[in-house]
């Protein structure tokens, strides 16, 4: 009996066991598909709200991928037409390279890239040819040392050219694609016979691409670099004035309502200002660009780019102080609200027309209109004022005289505890060593223990009570944080000049048009502005 029973148990746990691998192997497999499936849903998912996102915030994305694609599609008929690929054979894939190299976002940085890579070439191809018929007149080793010592040499002094700032910063491209075409050109001409058809023909497929770049950049919906750098200088004024409206609520609002406010969004003041510290090199570039580019709007004269460098300039000047008012709202030390509450509706005020004012400073540079003469109104200095007065009212918030003497009781009293706790350590170390028996040296130790113990839970216990008191000390006002956050708003209207004159200068050597509030399309009135100043804020390669 106990065999069978034992032999069918075994024979069933066999059974169950040949049965049930393969189940387990099928599960990890269904496990694994699903698993995959999900995470492609998921990147599908992720990838399908980039691309969404990227065509969202900038529709003119799109546009400029179409224009690539098309370019390209157009430059390699010179493959795919058979009488083109005759006429220009494997070269044709120079005109490809350039477009793909030289099509840039804007019209002024494909400008400056085309131009560029066309006067490189030209260059590179003259010098090779000529270098090419002088070494042709000597024998085949002179030839060589020729050849060799042409290459070092050009390519030494047009490498150190590089370095010039104006070279590096206008033409630091072009220089590179004329060294890389003389030296292809000079040293193939070593092995080749027809040199000036492969000059030709190199020249005419980049001249091709070049062609087809600024065709499209130009007259196919054309982004112009220009236009970017106005449309941000009005973005940055307007989150500046943002960040600061937003700044000053929120200094004075009720805790409970920043609690309820959404976690996971970024911070609106930060948001506004950071476009503006990170407006350097941004600003420089588009400049840059933007002198490449032709007069393409029905104004008169060329807007002085240089000048929209010189306000952002001053617009980060004046972000910084947005950005220490900032940080007076995550400062440790904070002024109690019911100490606020006193100020808060002379410098809401300010804040407010101060924002009003930067506001106003985007919607004119905009419209391209000079500044209203009343855009410092008389309420900004009324607020000022009544900040003034309000501080002025609350002189001891301010001075303090009783906390201070408070807190010199406070260590007073710490410094009496500290020298009464070491008398009696000294005075306890002197009556033991009275005692000289055994016992006496054994109790001795025993208290000294024990004295350690406790001096060491003292010192705990004491020194973070003096850390704060010191602290205290510091803290001679509780109104102090918030001299500080007014101090930084006071400075804030006094660097709102610097920017008001910068908008008028950038006004005046534009040729904006006259302020009007009854009417928004006025002709330009002012004259043009003298040679000399308009030679100073553009670069000399501009036409």
């Amino acid at each position: 009996m106990a065999t069978k029973v034992h032999v069918g148990m075994e024979t069933e746990m066999n059974g169950n066991g040949r049965n049930g691998v393969p189940e387990i192997v099928k599960n990890n497999w269904k496990k694994r598909l699903l698993d995959f499936s999900g995470k492609m849903k998921r990147f599908t998912g992720c990838l399908w709200r980039n691309i969404w996102k990227a065509g969202r915030e900038d529709p003119r994305r799109i546009i400029h991928a179409f224009k690539v694609g098309l370019c390209l599609t157009l430059v390699s008929l010179l493959y795919l037409i058979e009488p083109l690929f005759k006429s220009f054979g494997t070269s044709a894939i120079w005109a490809v390279m350039t477009v793909v190299v030289v099509l840039e976002f804007t019209a002024g940085a494909t400008l400056c890239k085309g131009l560029n890579r066309g006067l490189g070439t030209v260059l590179a191809g003259s010098l090779a040819f000529l270098i090419n018929y002088i070494a042709t007149r000597s024998e085949s080793v002179v030839r060589a040392v020729f050849i060799g010592a042409a290459v070092f040499l050009i390519g030494t002094a047009a490498t150190y050219m590089r370095f010039f700032p104006y070279i590096k910063k206008n033409y630091d491209y072009g220089v590179v694609i004329f060294l890389l075409t003389f030296n292809l050109i000079t040293v193939s001409s070593y092995r080749v016979e027809n040199v000036l058809k492969i000059v030709h023909d190199r020249f005419y497929a980049i001249s091709i691409g070049c062609a087809i770049c600024l065709f499209m950049s130009l007259l196919v919906f054309p982004i112009w670099s220009g236009e970017d750098l106005h449309n941000s200088t009005v973005g940055k004024l307007e989150g500046l004035a943002k960040s600061i409206e937003a700044c000053v609520n929120e200094y004075f609002n009720d805790p409970e309502i920043k609690e309820n406010q959404d976690k996971s969004s970024e911070d609106p003041i930060y948001k506004g200002y950071k476009a503006v510290l990170d407006s350097k090199s941004i600003d420089e570039t588009l400049a840059l660009y933007a002198s490449w580019e032709p007069r393409h709007s029905r104004h008169c004269y060329r807007f002085p780019w240089q000048q929209y460098v010189k306000v952002g300039a001053v617009l980060r000047q004046f972000g910084y102080t947005v950005v220490a008012l900032h940080g007076c709202l995550q400062t440790e030390i904070q002024t109690p609200r019911s100490v606020r509450a006193r100020f808060k509706d002379p410098c809401i005020r300010l804040a407010g027309e101060v924002t009003k004012a930067l506001m106003e400073l985007a919607n004119n540079i905009r419209r391209r209109r000079h500044c209203s003469p009343e855009i410092l109104s008389d309420h900004l200095h009324e607020a000022l004022q009544d900040l003034d007065t309000a501080i002025k009212s609350q002189p001891r918030l301010f001075l303090g005289s009783k906390k201070n003497q408070k807190t010199t009781n406070m260590l007073a009293l710490a410094a009496a505890h500290a020298a009464r706790y070491k008398q009696e350590k000294d005075h306890g170390v002197s009556l033991a060593s009275v005692k000289t028996d055994s016992s006496a040296f054994l109790e001795w130790k025993r208290k000294r223990v024990g004295r350690e113990e406790a001096k060491e839970n003292e010192r705990k216990a004491l020194r973070p009570q003096l850390s704060k008191i010191a602290i205290t000390s510091l803290e001679f006002s509780e109104a102090l944080p918030f001299a500080a956050f007014a101090s930084l708003l006071v400075e804030i209207v006094a660097r709102l000049d610097h920017v008001i004159e910068e908008v008028e200068e950038l006004g005046r050597i534009a040729c904006y048009k006259e302020f009007n509030p009854d009417d928004d399309d006025i002709s330009v009135t002012c004259k043009r502005p003298p040679l000399d100043v308009t030679k100073n804020q553009l670069p000399s390669h501009a036409f």
